[in-house]
């Protein structure tokens, strides 16, 4: 195929699938639990409050770069009915990632340019703008809000963050408060016990080929099909693909989808485990001996650099995977 505008769409479809697996169902679940209910069983448009002051509670979704916890988290909460805006209304969550610099006042800034107030003073108070925020809140019914790469929150004024968030699970506009980010998040939420109390967590575990090499085979043989390719062939393609990925599912589909363009771009009916050497050349800047998928011994390399160890050749799947 040399239609480079054909490809681009095809490129432009498959990133924009959503592979739906368990995790999808486990944080749906935590977030159900967050909401209050209607005498059927409903989840209704409010927090559930879980103590006789009113407070509520939140879910930390942990994983390490490339895992896909924000498409996780946005594709959850735009599926969530009871967060869905009724016509003609605001939504019923905030989001944002934190912004540079990494403060308080900042990130503050970016959720009430979410919920649509004007540009903020940068003169304005902290607290002030806290306050604000709790008025947009009450004002348009909002139930969550959600920050993104939270980790990075805590580079500045740690105890100052950790307050403002156990504030927002207070009061008459209290709300569930989701935070997504690596280990170091949950590190720094663990270190203040009245805040580690009002959170959940969900760990996001490693892609693993031996329980997860069916589902990555299948995602592979069904992205060809979109972009008219016949699934590659080779036996142990899913193991090198998982280890290229860093073992985390973002990665992975990223991966394949890069795999994918080089195969378009060659014009091959096929996509084979050159196309994915190509890829990761061109990603990884990856001389051939330090190729995942040029290499015989592709489990002894370490894409980062990393000490870990790395997974034996036994744990290779037979097959396709």
């Amino acid at each position: 195929m040399n239609d480079i505008g054909k490809v681009m769409r095809i490129l432009e479809d498959l990133r924009g699938l959503h592979v739906t697996n368990p995790r999808d169902a486990e944080f749906a679940s935590q977030l159900q639990r967050l909401l209050a209910h209607d005498a059927d069983g409903n989840p209704l448009p409010s927090a559930l409050r879980f103590t006789s002051t009113g407070e509520t509670r939140g879910i930390m979704i942990i994983d390490e770069p490339g895992g896909g916890k924000s498409t996780l988290v946005q594709r959850g909460l735009d599926r969530c009915a009871a967060l869905q805006a009724e016509p003609g209304a605001p939504k019923r969550y905030l989001d944002a990632a934190v912004p540079s610099p990494a403060t308080l006042k900042s990130m503050t800034r970016e959720l009430l340019k979410d919920s649509g107030y004007p540009d903020v003073s940068k003169s304005r108070e902290v607290w002030s703008m806290m306050e604000l925020l709790r008025e947009r809140i009450s004002m348009l019914g909002v139930v969550a809000i959600w920050i993104d790469e939270a980790h990075d929150l805590f580079c500045a004024d740690r105890n100052l963050i950790l307050r403002a968030l156990k504030s927002l699970m207070q009061g008459d506009a209290a709300v569930i408060v989701i935070l997504s980010g690596t280990s170091a998040l949950a590190e720094v939420v663990r270190s203040d016990p009245q805040v580690q109390r009002r959170f959940t967590s969900l760990i996001l575990p490693p892609v693993d080929p031996k329980t997860d090499g069916d589902q990555i085979a299948g995602l592979i043989e069904s992205y060809c099909q979109r972009a008219g390719l016949a699934p590659p062939a080779e036996t142990d393609l899913v193991a090198r693909v998982t280890h290229a990925a860093r073992y985390r599912f973002g990665r992975t589909v990223e991966v394949v989808v890069n795999a994918i363009e080089r195969a378009l771009m060659d014009g091959a009916d096929r996509l084979d485990m050159d196309h994915f050497a190509e890829a990761y050349a061109l990603h990884e800047g990856a001389a051939s001996e330090r190729n995942v998928f040029l290499v015989e011994d592709w489990w002894n390399l370490r894409p980062d650099g990393e000490a870990e160890e790395a997974p034996s050749p036994r744990r290779r799947r037979k097959g396709r995977g």
